[in-house]
């Protein structure tokens, strides 16, 4: 199959985030692992700089650039992790950037992607397109548009939380993995399928959000309304162009959790692992926990994809 990206890839991009990215742990609970009656390890990219897996692709894509695609400055759209994953990057490799983020984008991705040095521009995710306003700034200011993963060299970097995880624990069978846009689940299920041929992989998006569910069922790409969830990182509209070609090649199945289950999943990483994770970075793990994906005699890594919440929004949500 002739893909955007391939194993080679992910290799190369773990190569060059060696020593930047922080290689995070696996995580794992006696406790859960007896009452899901297998064993789960928890990629805790949570703990990666940004607080999320997004860092892994921004830095790949921007240390990818050419010196005169350098200096002439990127620009990006997010509603926050992918924000903060290519100011970041960029201030590390002195680069330019300008990020366009929805005006209800959290209030703290909105503060730490201005922290880390970069122009913030906010529009109406419900009036306005984002790739729309990307598109002219990328035009008018010959900036690269850096995409949050219809990107080849952000799906390598994303896919580089796999390879770590499988490198560290190659006895895995199962990967269980957030999906957005599905830059962290091509990735992961490109560098995963290359490793271990007969490892299945599960992505999970909102209730609210199913447009790879529905894609699979219609046989192509679908689109859908802006969906209204409290994971604010996965509320896409459609799989990515070019990301949905290896998801639907490579996963077994697309599984839904509802905001309740991500709530609830939420405290259990709290409560049994002191792990705080934002909505997006708990779904995953609230398909296993809410019995939508069965682990029994099974070992899974599951991605904890994010933990970019404030005190406040967490203690709440936690609070219903």
């Amino acid at each position: 199959m002739d893909f955007a990206i391939g194993p080679d890839d992910v290799r190369a991009a773990a190569r060059r985030l060696d020593g930047v990215a922080h290689h995070t742990p696996l995580l794992e609970s006696r406790r859960l692992n007896t009452k899901l009656g297998g064993r789960v390890l928890l990629k805790a990219e949570n703990l990666q700089r940004t607080g999320s897996f997004k860092f892994r692709g921004g830095y790949n894509a921007i240390a990818m650039l050419t010196d005169d695609q350098k200096q002439a400055g990127v620009v990006a759209f997010s509603s926050g992790n992918h924000a903060q994953g290519v100011a970041l990057g960029a201030h590390l490799l002195g680069v330019s950037a300008k990020i366009v983020m929805p005006t209800d984008a959290p209030p703290n991705k909105l503060a730490a992607t201005r922290g880390y040095g970069a122009e913030v521009i906010t529009y109406n995710r419900y009036t306005e397109s984002r790739e729309d306003i990307g598109a002219e700034l990328s035009e008018r200011e010959g900036r690269v548009l850096i995409k949050p993963y219809d990107n080849p060299s952000v799906m390598a970097g994303q896919g580089t939380a796999m390879f770590e995880a499988l490198t560290d624990e190659p006895g895995c069978d199962m990967a269980v993995v957030c999906l957005g846009g599905g830059g962290l689940l091509s990735g992961s299920a490109t560098i995963a399928k290359d490793l271990n041929p007969d490892i299945e992989i599960f992505g999970v998006e909102p209730d609210a959000g199913d447009d790879h569910k529905l894609s699979r069922q219609a046989g192509e790409r679908v689109t859908i309304d802006v969906p209204v969830t409290i994971a604010d990182g996965q509320q896409t509209t459609a799989p990515g162009e070019l990301t949905w070609p290896i998801n639907d090649y490579y996963v077994t199945d697309f599984v839904g959790v509802t905001d309740d289950e991500i709530i609830n999943t939420m405290r259990i990483l709290f409560e049994q692992f002191k792990v705080v994770a934002e909505p997006s970075g708990a779904s995953a793990l609230a398909a296993i926990v809410g019995g939508h994906v069965s682990v029994v005699d099974r070992t899974a890594v599951v991605t904890i994809s994010g933990g970019n919440i404030t005190a406040t929004r967490f203690a709440e949500l936690l609070a219903t």
